[in-house]
């Protein structure tokens, strides 16, 4: 009987073992993949000199693409309008597979006509 009581809680505590292990590579996997793209975030080129299109590359393995296009905006438009939305995509891949895809919105001062 003390034997089948004592099979069981390793097996519990084998299995929670295991949770935790797969849990642990999750969170350093989304830390690297987190890492990469704030890199690459930090490697876009300055608010005058960014412009649309597409760049991709590595870093570290991960693979990453950024789309940068201009974003429709009505209220920005206009004679007096000093700066121009820039819509700005990242999309980072892990090796192992994972990825996350960020946005967000660049003013970029606008081009004399």
């Amino acid at each position: 009987m003390a034997l089948a009581i004592i099979a069981a809680v390793l097996s519990s505590i084998g299995a929670v073992i295991g949770t935790t292990v797969k849990g642990t590579k999750s969170i350093g996997q989304r830390l690297a993949l987190t890492g990469a793209a704030e890199t690459v975030f930090a490697a876009l080129p300055a608010r005058n000199a960014l412009k649309p299109g597409r760049q991709s590359g590595e870093l570290a393995g991960h693979r990453w693409r950024v789309d940068v296009a201009p974003l429709n905006a009505a209220t920005m438009e206009g004679p007096q309008a000093r700066f121009v939305p820039l819509t700005v995509n990242m999309r980072v891949q892990a090796p192992g597979g994972p990825a996350i895809q960020v946005t967000t919105v660049r003013l970029v001062p606008k081009v004399a006509e």
